[in-house]
C-alpha cells in the first residue's frame, strides 16, 4: 500500500514514475477520511489544497523539477501558522485565528515541495504529556495492549496528533515541537523516530509560542533516515529569529550511513531511575551492547545536576509560558468575550479560552516571576540550568553522544495519571535536560515491553552536532530491526 512506503521509498517511487504523487496524497486522504473520526489526528484537514499541492507536484516531476519533497505528503503541528489555514494551537481561544502568513519552517517543507495534509491536533498551546489537555479532544494512540485491545491508549505529547498521524500510516512524515520531550516522548510512545535538533537549528518565526528559551520544532517520522531528510528541509538560518543561529545545514541523510567505530559513547548513570522498568532498564542495556557491537566505546558519565532538571523546567517554562500568553486578550485576534469594561473584557476571554492546564501553568508562572519569588525561585532555576548546560559540555569533552531511555514507561490509557499533574510531568523526567540544555536528541523505536507497547531509546549529542547523532541512531535503528506495527493504520 501507498500509505506504508516511507518517505524514502516514496521519493524513489514518484521519480521513477511508479505512482504520482496525487495517487499519494489521496490514498493518505482517504486514510484520513477512514480513521481520522476514531483517532481525532487532525483538527483541520487540507482536502482541496493537498489535492492541488500533488497536481503542482506531479508537473513539477514531469518537468524534471524535483526537490528534496517534492510529492511527500506530510501532517502538520497545529502550532505551526500557515498561510489561509487556522491555526488554533489546541486551544479555543485561537479557535477563529487564520494566519496570513506561513511559518519560516512550513515555507521551507513548501519550498522542498511538500504537500501538507492537515494541522494535527495537539495538548493546548503544547503544555502537555498526554494529548488530553487539547480543546479539541484527545488523540488515540493506533498501538493496542496486547492482553487489553479494549484500553485507549494516549499518543503522547504535546505532539500527540502528529505522532499518531504518522503511526497510522494517515502522513508519511509531520512536524512538531519540542519543549520539555514534545516530540521524542510522542515517538517512543507511538513507535517512531522523533527529532529534536539544537535549539536555534529550526526557525521558531511563526511558531505559535510557549516557553520561547525551550521550543524546539523538528520533524517525526517513520525512519531515521526520513527524520535526517525532513530535518534538512526544515533548518536553516532565518533573520526573522533572533535564536536562529547561523550555521550551515550538512547533510543529515549522508550522516545516517557513517561508521561508529571509534566513536565514544556516554551513559549517564543519573538516568537510572529507581522507578524504572525492569524491561526499560534491560532494553537501556540492550541498546549499549548493540553500539558496542557497532564499534562505539562505552564509556560511564555523569551529569550531576540531572535530579533537577525537571523542577528546573516547571519553573522556566510557566514563567515563559505566562509571559507568551499574555497577548491573548480578545483585543487584537482570536475568540473575545465582550465584558463591562477592558480588564471585564480581558478576565472572560481568558476564563473561557483557556483549558485547566493553561491557568494551571499561567497561575504557576506568574507566581514565581512575581516581585517577592522571583529571586527565590526563577533567578535560581536560570543558575541551576546554567550547571545542566554545563554538566553536558563537561560529558562532551569525554564522549561524543550519550544514551539513554527516552521516557519511564509505555503509553498509558486515557484516564490513567490524569488525576495527580506530579505524574504527569514526571513523562518528561528523561527528556527535560537536553532542552533546558539546547542539545539535539533522537528518540528511536528499540523494543516492545510485556504489553506488546514500543520503548524508545534516546540518543543525546553535542551542539550542532546532530550529524553525529543521526549516525548512532541510525545504528540502533539497524541492530533493533523494529518492524512491529500499531493495531490501528491506514488499511488494517
Amino acid at each position: 500500500m501507498l500509505t506504508d512506503l516511507t518517505i524514502t521509498e516514496a521519493r524513489d517511487g514518484l521519480r521513477e514514475k511508479r505512482f504520482s504523487a496525487v495517487d499519494l496524497t489521496m490514498a493518505h486522504l482517504q486514510a484520513i477520511e477512514a480513521l481520522n473520526p476514531r483517532l481525532n489526528a487532525f483538527i483541520t484537514v487540507s482536502h482541496s489544497q493537498a489535492v492541488d499541492q500533488a497536481r503542482a507536484a506531479d508537473a513539477a516531476l514531469a518537468g524534471g523539477q524535483a526537490r528534496a519533497l517534492t510529492g511527500i505528503p506530510l501532517a502538520i503541528k497545529d502550532l505551526f501558522c500557515t498561510a489561509g489555514v487556522k491555526t488554533t494551537a489546541g486551544s479555543k481561544i485561537l479557535a477563529p485565528f487564520v494566519p496570513p502568513y506561513e511559518s519560516t519552517v512550513t515555507a521551507n517543507l513548501l519550498r522542498d515541495g511538500a504537500i501538507f495534509l492537515g494541522k494535527t491536533n495537539m495538548d493546548e498551546f503544547a503544555m502537555g504529556s498526554s494529548n488530553m489537555t487539547s480543546a479539541y479532544g484527545p488523540v488515540e494512540n493506533p498501538w493496542k495492549r496486547r492482553q487489553d485491545n479494549t484500553a485507549v491508549l494516549v499518543p503522547g505529547g504535546s505532539s500527540g496528533g502528529s505522532a499518531s498521524a504518522v503511526a497510522a500510516r494517515l502522513a508519511m512524515g509531520a512536524t512538531g515541537t519540542d519543549t520539555g520531550g514534545s516530540i521524542r516522548q510522542p515517538a517512543s510512545f507511538c513507535g517512531l523516530v522523533g527529532v529534536k535538533p539544537t535549539y536555534g537549528r529550526c526557525s521558531r518565526w511563526g511558531v505559535v509560542a510557549f516557553a520561547s528559551s525551550l521550543d524546539h520544532p523538528g520533524p517525526i517520522t517513520r525512519t531515521v533516515r526520513d527524520g535526517a531528510i525532513l530535518l534538512g528541509s526544515m533548518a536553516g538560518h532565518d533573520p526573522k529569529d533572533a535564536t536562529s543561529a547561523a550555521v550551515a545545514v550538512p547533510d543529515y541523510e549522508a550522516a545516517c550511513a557513517r561508521s561508529l567505530k571509534g566513536l565514544r559513547i556516554g551513559i549517564p548513570k543519573e538516568y537510572r531511575s529507581d522507578g524504572m522498568p525492569a524491561e526499560t532498564e534491560a532494553l537501556w542495556q540492550q541498546g549499549i551492547d548493540w553500539l558496542r557491537a557497532a564499534g562505539a566505546d562505552i564509556v560511564d558519565v555523569s551529569l550531576p545536576h540531572t535530579k533537577y532538571g525537571l523542577p528546573t523546567y516547571y519553573i522556566v517554562a510557566p514563567a515563559e509560558a505566562s509571559s507568551n500568553l499574555a497577548r491573548y486578550d480578545g483585543v487584537r485576534f482570536g475568540s473575545r468575550r465582550n465584558g463591562e469594561d477592558l480588564r471585564d473584557l480581558y478576565e472572560r476571554t481568558r476564563a473561557d479560552g483557556f483549558g485547566p492546564e493553561i491557568r494551571r501553568r499561567v497561575l504557576i508562572g506568574t507566581y514565581v516571576l512575581s516581585a517577592g519569588y522571583y529571586d527565590a525561585y526563577y533567578l535560581r532555576a536560570q543558575k541551576i540550568r546554567a550547571l545542566i548546560l554545563k554538566d553536558f559540555t563537561d560529558a562532551f569533552t569525554q564522549v561524543d553522544a550519550l544514551l539513554t531511555t527516552t521516557a519511564p514507561t509505555a503509553p498509558f490509557a486515557q484516564g490513567e495519571n490524569m488525576d495527580d499533574p506530579i505524574k504527569m510531568y514526571l513523562n518528561d523526567l528523561f527528556t527535560v535536560p537536553a532542552n533546558l540544555a539546547g542539545v539535539p536528541a533522537i528518540s528511536i523505536p528499540a523494543g516492545l515491553d510485556a504489553n506488546g507497547l514500543p520503548v524508545g531509546l534516546q540518543v543525546i549529542g553535542r551542539p550542532f552536532d546532530e550529524e553525529t547523532v543521526f549516525a548512532v541512531s541510525a545504528a540502533i535503528e539497524n541492530a533493533a530491526s523494529f518492524t512491529a506495527l500499531p493495531a490501528i493504520r491506514a488499511g488494517h
